[in-house]
């Protein structure tokens, strides 16, 4: 960790850029909903009057960028890859290709049921057990939220009739590597949530000056003496109407 993490380069121009592998688009919508769910995706593409805009590439193959049109406004829409340094890479192309703000969510395994049972969650902050956002802000163990983004995701929420919690979630890199010791520890920090995003989308976010809402949903269950699995393989489809709602009502506001 001291070689490694402390060892913060806060210089902006990297030797390999977005901007290098990702012409920009003068007509890119402003703001851009990414989230982790084909199946989610694949309902909102479905869509009459989406279309594909553009495309991002890797060695898993090409992600198609859409835009649709809520309340107005001109939206853009893609998968975001999971894990923070895949996830990370996306955005910044989306960046380089003209977003200007992001609307990001997904799914998270619960580690405080009571509290989150049927609620979408606002990560207000986030432990960073993963190693992208080391690269994007100095070291230190926890990230928050920016407040008027939070604000503006608890104004959607009531409008949409959500429930909601606040609180803090664990970021961390190895899904294999959630032992009991360390969920407890987690939980008795205040985490109610544990995924492999959220930190390093905070730290991007704030890297670049560019506004992100982030929210959660609960899938899998660590709150318990053994675990379970519940709707984890159902990719959000359960409330994907919900969810696909929620983001277009917080890309209008934000």
């Amino acid at each position: 960790m001291s070689t490694i993490f402390y060892e913060f380069d806060d210089e902006k121009t990297a030797f390999i850029n977005p901007e290098d592998t990702t012409k920009a688009d003068p007509n890119f919508p402003e703001v851009c909903i990414t989230t982790y769910s084909e199946h989610i995706i694949g309902e909102m593409s479905s869509v009459p009057g989406v279309k594909e805009i553009a495309a991002l590439y890797t060695a898993n193959g090409a992600v198609p960028v859409y835009e649709t049109s809520y309340a107005g406004k001109r939206i853009a829409f893609c998968l975001s890859r999971v894990g923070a340094p895949a996830c990370v890479a996306g955005l910044e192309e989306l960046i380089a290709l003209g977003a200007k703000k992001l609307v990001v969510f997904g799914s998270c395994g619960v580690l405080d049921e009571p509290a989150v049972q049927g609620k979408i969650i606002i990560p207000s902050t986030a432990i960073r057990d993963e190693g992208t956002s080391y690269h994007y802000l100095p070291a230190k163990e926890e990230i928050c939220a920016d407040a008027r983004s939070i604000r503006i995701l608890e104004q959607s929420l009531e409008k949409c009739g959500f429930p909601y919690i606040s609180g803090k979630t664990w970021t961390t890199d190895a899904i294999y590597r959630e032992t009991r010791k360390v969920i407890a520890e987690r939980k008795s920090a205040g985490c109610l949530c544990v995924e492999m995003e959220c930190s390093a989308v905070f730290a991007v976010a704030q890297f670049r000056n560019v506004p992100v809402i982030q929210f959660l949903y609960g899938a899998d269950n660590l709150d318990a003496e053994e675990w379970e699995q519940r709707d984890l393989t159902d990719y959000g489809m359960a409330g994907c109407n919900r969810y696909a709602a929620l983001a277009l009502e917080c890309a209008v506001r934000l």
